[in-house]
């Protein structure tokens, strides 16, 4: 049995689904009932709270731990979701984590992964933890105004990163999940290029056929729409890297190469395949 928590989000979806049509027995977690795919089992569970996953856990030889956003909040113990995976003979945990946890290692949310992660690698268990930068389903955070006026607004238009597509971040989880050689492993995990907002959405206006302008937010005035989604400490954390990337955070990273024997998705083909929520 292998568990998948956030299983309805961006990358815990595919996930589930991939591990479930490849045969192998899936409980998906999610703090909330879900639809799942056929042959899936679902347990709601809360991660704020590590002993409500033990049912999940139960049988479970493999867990994929994405930790949500609040339990990077002050006072939250992430890390105790681990002890519960040892307690319940989990043996093998990948970790989500995150690219800041190298590039920008002094940030409040950059700490509390890295703590995670040293947590998982002296827990005995074997373990693979996955650092991805930006994700390209960010870009969803426009898909109402340009539905609604055909325009993109975003911070930093000219300053680009390599983001990932999620079900590239899926396929390593999962075969980290199944494959030995990738205990003990650690995964950076970017697209094939750098691609700005501005090209972001030149991208999305190509796959709509038809123009979106976009419009160059203040600080500011990111910051406040992001803070109603996320921590203000992960807002601010994911603004500094979006304003001014790092030379690592920038690189193309060669590992999905590594694990999956191809190059990372483009922006252009997330954008395909996800056009219907920009109509």
């Amino acid at each position: 049995m292998i568990v998948v928590t956030g299983a309805t989000g961006n990358v815990g979806r595919p996930l589930t689904r991939a591990l479930a049509e490849a045969g192998h027995q899936v409980t998906a977690v999610s703090r909330t009932a879900a639809a799942v795919p056929d042959g899936v089992r679902h347990v709601t569970a809360d991660l704020a709270d590590p002993s409500s996953l033990a049912p999940a856990l139960a049988g479970a030889k493999a867990l994929f731990l994405l930790l949500s956003g609040d339990l990077h909040a002050a006072g939250a113990s992430p890390a105790d979701v681990i002890g519960q995976a040892v307690s319940c003979g989990v043996r093998r945990v990948v970790l989500l984590s995150s690219l800041g946890v190298a590039t920008r290692p002094f940030g409040s949310t950059r700490i509390a992964l890295r703590g995670v992660e040293d947590t998982l690698r002296e827990s005995g268990l074997e373990w693979t933890v996955l650092r991805p930068g930006g994700f390209a389903s960010n870009a969803l955070w426009w898909a109402d105004s340009v539905r609604e006026r055909q325009v993109v607004a975003a911070p930093f238009g000219d300053a680009g990163v390599p983001v990932i597509d999620p079900a590239d971040i899926a396929e390593v989880a999962a075969a980290c999940l199944l494959d030995d050689r990738h205990h003990g492993g650690v995964y950076e995990l970017t697209g094939p290029e750098t691609i700005t907002p501005r090209g972001q959405t030149e991208a999305i206006a190509a796959a709509l056929g038809w123009p979106v302008r976009f419009h160059d937010l203040t600080r500011d005035e990111a910051r406040a729409a992001m803070a109603r989604s996320m921590p203000v400490e992960l807002a601010d954390d994911t603004l500094d890297i979006l304003g001014s990337p790092s030379p690592a955070e920038v690189r193309v990273s060669p590992d999905v190469r590594q694990v999956l024997g191809r190059d990372p998705r483009p922006f252009a083909d997330w954008t395909a395949r996800h056009v219907a929520a920009f109509r």
